[in-house]
């Protein structure tokens, strides 16, 4: 079974309301019900981002996100799934679960 990153897409600052929350919990339950859960959660706001390059001797520390973006990551799910086909259905899901535009990624595996 292949594992894959949805990453929540948005524009705003604002959190989830209480019914798209509602939602979200349903569809993590199903994710669980149905084997395909690993982890999931939601992330702070970008401007709380802080860069750490440790490529060249000291690392360098640098407050606020790598890419001024108006769109950003605000949260996640790990998945398992057979094929692409189930993870592209539960990607679906999740975004009407949400409200949110959600990218679909494989994780490179062994």
């Amino acid at each position: 079974m292949a594992q894959y990153l949805m990453s929540v897409l948005f524009d705003a600052a604002d959190l989830a309301t209480e019914e798209e929350m509602a939602a979200i919990d349903v569809f993590n339950d199903k994710l669980r019900a149905d084997g395909h859960w690993v982890f999931a959660g939601g992330l702070a706001s970008p401007s709380t981002a802080t860069v750490v390059d440790g490529r060249d001797g000291e690392p360098v520390f640098t407050d606020g996100p790598y890419l001024e973006s108006k769109e950003f990551v605000a949260g996640f799910w790990i998945i398992d799934a057979p094929h692409l086909d189930v993870a592209l259905r539960l990607a679906a899901l999740g975004s009407k679960s949400c409200n949110r535009r959600v990218e679909l990624r494989p994780i490179l595996g062994e």
